[in-house]
């Protein structure tokens, strides 16, 4: 690294210096790491701690011209404590005479300008332009892209000083298709760019491996260093464009304004050759609830990447459907689009795009989607597992149960809702009773009581990541349930340090079959 930064001395521009650094800064940005995706986003920190501090350390030891290039530049784009660590270095190399460039002077100390919104028909990505200059010279625009489909995560950026031409070329295509629903462009707020910048580029760094584009980690540290320059306020707006484009944040539909789109639109046109009424209602619902939770608050939206997202991905992995609704799905969704496009105002072209797409995807949906019953399961177990229709909860939940069948002390387990408390505690005992000795006390059943309940609503998400790693090591599943509730317990009432604990589960990779002395404390009690 510290070879490669010789390079920053012959270079006199500020802004390519620090694109430089930022390019230099992003080597290790996206290191590839298996298991749990809460360990792999702390593995990250780890390395910008062991490798960015220590490459500070190691340039403030060597004290030439090259290196305080480097500190200068990692004092302008590191992260907080790379930053402070990296400027008291380069104050002390400057004490003892060391040389620094001239860019060095300027570099970070730059002014935020204009910012624009361009977004295309379907609204499925914004690319929001900030312009910034260095006292007035030097003009460049940094250019973002936030993908709404993909979460809201800001998947790709660069840099351009054709300023001029960039604002032309983007104003000439808006207005060539000005009033044919097509892409536009706009000013905004540097204030709302900020927010909005802020969300997008969070989502980005809390995901394990997010799809970015291969140039982004070249200019991860520069855009994180831009979006800190726009200013944190302004006036009070309510998008950059739409509502939820501005803040990135999803908007609150409650169930009976869901319920109420989804009966409109099964008393109009588009729906009326819709033949199972009750399967079309539940697979509206569904669209909806995508629309709602999953596309910042907006159901009305369509585009093909979005029905292709929802039926492909999300609906396969998150919601299990009847044979009747997985046979209406992709009718009920070409209805849809064109009752939806027409609605938000998509042209005739925009929306024959869009069931071009649907069609396209019925083959592959047939073959992505899995009913639980194709793997063996029983339906009626299913349906008792599944009674929200999270099939994302199905392994949890199943992991969460030692038995769900057969007879414990007259009871036919058979009949026991695991979704009720009451029965839960009977299920637990049975569990309990198969060959392990004496009955547990109650205490100790309201323990699995609990941890049952967090396993169920899946809250923390690091609970299912942590017995799936301890599950991974050999461990019997009865070990694993027993280091998950010592876990929390020495964890203590703080959500917080709940989650932190379970993250660090275990804290030292075990050896296959090694069960842990809480665990082993556990199961002799």
């Amino acid at each position: 690294m510290l070879r490669a930064a010789r390079e920053l001395l012959a270079v006199r521009s500020p802004l390519d210096a620090e694109l430089m650094v930022s390019e230099l800064l992003g080597t290790w940005w996206r290191q590839p790491r298996t298991g749990a995706s809460a360990l792999r986003r702390r593995h990250r920190a780890d390395i910008e701690e062991l490798v960015g501090e220590g490459l500070v350390d190691y340039a403030a030891d060597q004290g030439s011209p090259a290196a305080l290039a480097l500190l200068s530049g990692i004092a302008c784009l590191g992260t907080p404590h790379q930053a402070v660590k990296a400027e008291r270095a380069a104050l002390a190399l400057m004490e003892r005479g060391v040389a620094r460039p001239a860019w060095a002077e300027h570099a970070g100390a730059v002014a935020a300008g204009d910012c624009y919104q361009s977004s295309d028909a379907y609204r499925d990505r914004d690319e929001v332009i900030c312009l910034f200059n260095y006292g007035g010279s030097e003009e460049h625009a940094l250019v973002v892209v936030v993908d709404y489909n993909a979460g809201g995560m800001l998947r790709d950026g660069w840099v351009t000083s054709q300023v001029a031409t960039l604002l032309e070329r983007c104003a000439s295509l808006a207005g060539a298709a000005e009033g044919q629903n097509e892409a536009f462009f706009r000013p905004v707020p540097a204030s709302s760019a900020r927010r909005l910048l802020e969300s997008a580029l969070l989502v980005t760094e809390s995901l394990a491996d997010p799809p970015v584009s291969s140039s982004f980690p070249a200019y991860h540290a520069f855009i994180r260093a831009r979006v800190r320059t726009l200013p944190p306020t302004g006036p009070k707006v309510t998008s950059l464009g739409e509502p939820v484009a501005l803040s990135n944040r999803k908007m609150t539909w409650r169930r009976d304004r869901r319920a109420m789109l989804v009966a409109e639109f099964l008393a109009s046109d588009d729906a009326e050759d819709l033949s199972d009424t009750e399967a079309a209602s539940r697979c509206a619902d569904h669209i909806v609830d995508y629309g709602c939770d999953q596309d910042f608050g907006r159901p009305l939206r369509v585009s093909p990447a979005k029905m292709e997202t929802f039926l492909l991905d999300w609906l396969p992995r998150k919601v299990m459907l009847t044979r009747s609704e997985q046979h209406a799905m992709p009718h009920v969704l070409l209805a849809w689009a064109r009752w939806a496009g027409a609605k938000s105002g998509l042209d005739k072209a925009a929306i024959g795009r869009t069931l071009d797409a649907v069609f396209d995807s019925m083959s592959a949906f047939s073959r992505v989607y899995r009913d639980p019953a194709s793997f063996g399961l029983e339906p009626g177990l299913v349906a008792r597992l599944l009674p929200d229709r999270d099939l994302e909860a199905l392994p949890r939940r199943v992991f969460a149960f030692g038995v769900l069948e057969g007879t414990f002390r007259g009871t036919n387990l058979s009949s026991l809702d695991p979704a009720s408390d009451r029965d839960r505690r009977i299920l637990l005992a049975a569990d309990h009773a198969g060959g392990r000795g004496k009955a547990p006390t109650p205490e100790h059943l309201d323990q699995h009581l609990a941890l049952t309940a967090r396993l169920w609503r899946g809250d923390p998400p690091e609970l299912w990541e942590a017995a799936q790693r301890l599950l991974d090591l050999g461990l019997p599943r009865h070990d694993v349930v027993h280091a998950l509730i010592d876990t929390i317990e020495v964890a203590g009432p703080s959500e917080k340090a709940v989650r932190l604990a379970l993250a660090d589960l275990p804290p030292e990779p075990y050896p296959p079959g090694y069960v842990p002395p809480e665990a082993k404390g556990n199961r002799e009690r």
